[in-house]
């Protein structure tokens, strides 16, 4: 049974590789906009873990025997406000100058689907919280980090394992969650449907 990662973030799949695991890569492609208004009124947990489960949902139609791992995240700021990815350079210089110097809180939702014989035979899904608490950097690190475009990609437009590292103080959580992918909770999904993690390395 293959370990399948409905992701393209390069991140998740470091993460995934460093801990032992190879996975199969396929993106999904899903309409995320599109998952989001389906739903009534979620809650940002239940909205980062929706979007992982539609994620995985589509991969796993095509597959025959597998585990298919689908993740979403997203930064809910000190205000209240959800954020994703902010896709250009003006909204990610607007996010960081709201949420400098305050605390964040990086919610990935994360589905497994276990496929066997072409059908979805079981699913696990839940979601990570960690608090991430932000630097204050220059307008010359600012326009310097955005200059390079990662914040662009990447949900709350900033990396722990990358340039945005620089500008977070530190974490209260798990930080393997907070780059994309959350191996303790991964872990306890797993064994859920009856897959002890040390099998797959």
């Amino acid at each position: 049974m293959r370990f399948v990662l409905a992701s393209a973030s390069p991140a998740r799949l470091n993460v995934l590789r460093n801990a032992g695991i190879e996975p199969v890569v396929r993106v999904s492609g899903v309409d995320e906009d599109a998952v989001a208004a389906a739903l009534t009124d979620p809650t940002p947990g239940e909205l980062v873990t929706a979007l992982a489960r539609a994620k995985a949902e589509v991969i796993a139609a095509d597959e025959e025997d597998a585990l298919v791992v689908g993740c979403d995240s997203m930064l809910l700021t000190a205000d209240g406000e959800v954020q994703g990815k902010p896709g250009t350079v003006e909204n990610a210089r607007a996010r960081w100058r709201k949420m400098a110097g305050t605390t964040g809180t990086l919610l990935t939702g994360h589905a497994i689907l276990k496929v066997e014989n072409g059908e979805i035979t079981d699913s696990v899904a839940d979601h990570e919280a960690t608090q991430v608490r932000f630097g204050t950097p220059t307008e010359d690190e600012l326009e310097a980090y955005l200059a390079t475009g990662e914040p662009l990609q990447v949900a709350g437009a900033f990396t722990l394992d990358g340039l945005g590292g620089w500008f977070v103080d530190g974490i209260d959580g798990d930080p393997s969650s907070v780059i994309g992918i959350s191996l303790p909770l991964t872990r306890r999904l797993l064994r859920r449907l009856d897959v002890v993690v040390s099998d797959i390395w």
